[in-house]
């Protein structure tokens, strides 16, 4: 059923939590949900001059890259961003091109930094989803604060968490695919390495030599290499566009590609997902694919 998806499902008002885990987290179904933080303060405040104002000066941590892809495949390495402390003044002068820089710079720390680096911001929005808390039992284990210029890319991913992901500000553009997917995605391990700014301000690349190597996609699903990866030519992604003040409910072990319009505000809330049947299916289909890859 999840391969007969045309298009990602629209709510017009947020679900109680029973429609919520039978219709959605149970079936494993992603749908855009509006109306669920119409209520939140943010919508209206969160202005270029009210976060001036809020956050200002404090020192928070920006991921920063020469190309826009943090965490991703480049030149044969799992690379990921340096990681940059600097006042959040500062970063605004880079996102509304009041200073000009030739690197990418993103608020995007996923260790619930709203909670962690940005408390003055949580009181316009909320700690929880109140319905998504009650329909899994459990309160989220991060809420995360997005923040950044257009060419930011997230290259394609899953994830172990069912994702609720709200736009504050502008426009998030997601390109997805069901893990029943799987087989026709490609994952190849890579030296892990990190971006490090030289004295002539030059980016080099860094290997992470004592870390293990990561599994990750090397496929740009906007412009897939089908001669070396033949097999995604099968699939058909979903795309979809959440707009200010909509909700998409990303289900865990998603595939998920995101892009975003200049200056896009969003808060995310990650809950663990359920290690049940749906787990087992997933990591059985994985084995399998490897195994017709050696074979």
């Amino acid at each position: 059923e999840l391969g007969w998806l045309e298009s990602v499902p629209y709510l017009d008002r947020p679900p109680s939590p029973l429609e919520f885990y039978r219709d959605w987290v149970s079936p494993n179904k992603p749908c855009i949900i509006q109306n669920a933080i119409s209520h939140w303060p943010a919508l209206k405040k969160w202005t270029s001059a009210y976060l001036r104002e809020v956050v200002g000066p404090k020192v928070v941590s920006v991921a920063v890259t020469p190309n826009g892809y943090a965490d991703a495949v480049f030149q044969d390495r799992f690379v990921m961003p340096e990681e940059r402390q600097m006042p959040f003044m500062d970063f605004l002068d880079i996102v509304e091109k009041k200073v000009t820089s030739p690197n990418v710079f993103y608020v995007q720390k996923q260790c619930s930094n709203l909670t962690e680096e940005f408390p003055e911001l949580i009181s316009d929005v909320e700690p929880d989803i109140q319905w998504m808390s009650e329909a899994l039992g459990r309160k989220p284990d991060a809420v995360n604060f997005w923040l950044g210029e257009s060419a930011a890319v997230t290259s394609l991913h899953k994830d172990h968490y069912e994702n609720l992901y709200c736009v504050v500000s502008g426009e998030k553009h997601f390109l997805l695919h069901p893990p029943s997917d799987r087989p026709f995605i490609p994952y190849e391990v890579y030296q892990p390495a990190t971006y490090h700014v030289s004295e002539d301000g030059t980016f080099e690349i860094v290997d992470e030599k004592s870390a293990d190597k990561v599994p990750w996609i090397p496929l740009d699903p906007l412009n897939p290499n089908l001669e070396l990866y033949p097999e995604y030519a099968q699939v058909k992604p979903l795309r979809c566009t959440v707009k200010a003040g909509e909700m998409l409910y990303l289900p865990s072990l998603w595939f998920h590609h995101v892009q975003q319009s200049h200056g896009c505000i969003a808060v995310n809330y990650w809950y663990d997902m359920e290690y049940d049947l749906k787990y087992s299916y997933y990591q059985l289909l994985d084995c399998l694919t490897k195994a017709v890859e050696v074979l």
